[in-house]
């Protein structure tokens, strides 16, 4: 049986970096990455983005180049599943039929697109963007003439993929459930202002409604049957309702989790040897009032993969990094740092007429998260008053007139 010191489930961003900090922190033993891409690890963020826009050519989302993995004695088994794990004998059974055995195992599996489950839903031309994959069937129709699109949902990917198949030329329409966009990331002003914006750029916004049904002619897409009872012509069809973590193996095999697999602060499961990280592991946020939660961002792939790595190399290092995120829709870019679930008061900073402006979230008086749009300077200053939980007057929060900066 094929042996290896670290076997790593998963190619995104967590799954790379786990095997990148290994290397860099001195570990000489053969590691192994499993994938069910059948590309070399690549950044995913860009698939909403410059790559569905074709502004970036693919050797250009590379994590690294390939050769580096091979160059570091990382094999790459690509377009392979883990099937079963016995966490017992440290034994792995995988997609071929084959088996190998570790002696530890990092699971970084990310998670699967949440799919719709209307009638219609297998029809072709419904496309999720959770890989390489995935955009480039998108691109593909695209480049056949496809021009009528329905997105559904209204968080980043589907705002993200709005913005692109405007900028294509498409006729869009966004359909969201909520009673605004980005309900679940950002306070009302973010979400008023980019309702806004999405209007003034053509696409079409429907909040408050749902999909009843997908029609077609038997094989692919023809439109979307609202909740209103309206259809709306389409060729296209893009789903960005959130994703489902791809832990059932470690589940079977007796892992605790409900939402994901929970690990602990240095990414452990409850299985010995086991390490989650990423996308899939929920895990105690200090930025979140310690609340049991799974981020999906790439800052938090990076730093859980960080975490695992030295603790598998004998360095405990509680994982304590402050969560940020971003979003590039049309000329507008979004950062956010920090978590700002559970806030009691929102500040505005600057003036959404002027493309440039902030939203700092305050929790019991201390500064927890900021939405900045066009921003840079106050997201970046903005993280220490986060990582400080710092306590500040609104009023001086709002006066853009003195850098946050000088406030923490």
């Amino acid at each position: 049986m094929e042996h290896y010191d670290v076997v790593i489930v998963g190619s995104g961003h967590s799954g790379a970096q786990a095997a990148i900090a290994l290397r860099q922190a001195g570990h000489e033993e053969p590691i192994l990455m499993i994938s069910r891409d059948r590309n070399p690890p690549y950044e995913r963020p860009p698939l909403s983005k410059e790559y569905l826009a074709g502004e970036k050519p693919f050797e250009k989302i590379l994590i690294r180049p390939e050769q580096f993995w091979a160059d570091r004695n990382v094999t790459l088994r690509l377009g392979c599943n883990v099937n079963e794990v016995d966490w017992m004998r440290h034994v792995l059974t995988l997609s071929d039929d084959s088996s190998l055995s570790y002696r530890k195992l990092i699971w970084a599996g990310g998670g699967d697109a949440r799919r719709l489950d209307c009638p219609g839903a297998d029809l072709a031309g419904i496309h999720t963007i959770r890989n390489r994959r995935d955009t480039d069937t998108l691109k593909s129709e695209l480049a056949a003439g496809a021009r009528r699109a329905v997105v559904v949902g209204g968080g980043y990917i589907g705002l993200e993929g709005a913005a692109v198949l405007r900028k294509l030329g498409c006729e869009v329409m966004v359909v969201e459930m909520q009673d605004r966009l980005l309900a679940r990331v950002a306070g009302p002003e973010i979400s008023d202002f980019y309702l806004a914006e999405h209007r003034a750029q053509g696409v079409e916004v429907r909040l408050e409604t749902g999909v009843d049904r997908i029609e077609g002619d038997g094989e692919k897409v023809t439109g979307v049957t609202l909740s209103t009872g309206e259809t709306i012509a389409c060729e296209i069809v893009i789903v960005g309702i959130g994703i489902v973590p791809s832990v059932g193996p470690l589940i079977a095999a007796g892992a605790a989790g409900s939402n994901g697999v929970d690990v602990d602060t240095y990414g452990r499961t409850s299985l010995d040897d086991i390490y989650a990280i990423g996308d899939c592991a929920a895990h105690p946020n200090p930025y979140a009032d310690n609340a049991v939660i799974r981020l999906e961002s790439v800052q938090n792939a990076n730093d859980m993969a960080s975490v695992a790595a030295k603790s598998i190399m004998g360095e405990r290092e509680s994982y304590d990094a402050v969560p940020w995120f971003w979003s590039n829709q049309y000329d507008l870019r979004l950062q956010t740092v920090g978590i700002s679930n559970g806030y009691d008061q929102a500040v505005l900073r600057g003036t959404p007429s002027d493309r440039k402006f902030s939203l700092i979230y305050l929790r019991e008086g201390r500064v927890i998260a900021l939405d900045c749009v066009n921003n840079t300077r106050d997201y970046a200053q903005g993280r220490k008053l986060v990582a400080n939980g710092a306590e500040i007057d609104p009023d001086l929060l709002a006066d853009t007139e003195i850098a946050l900066k000088e406030m923490g």
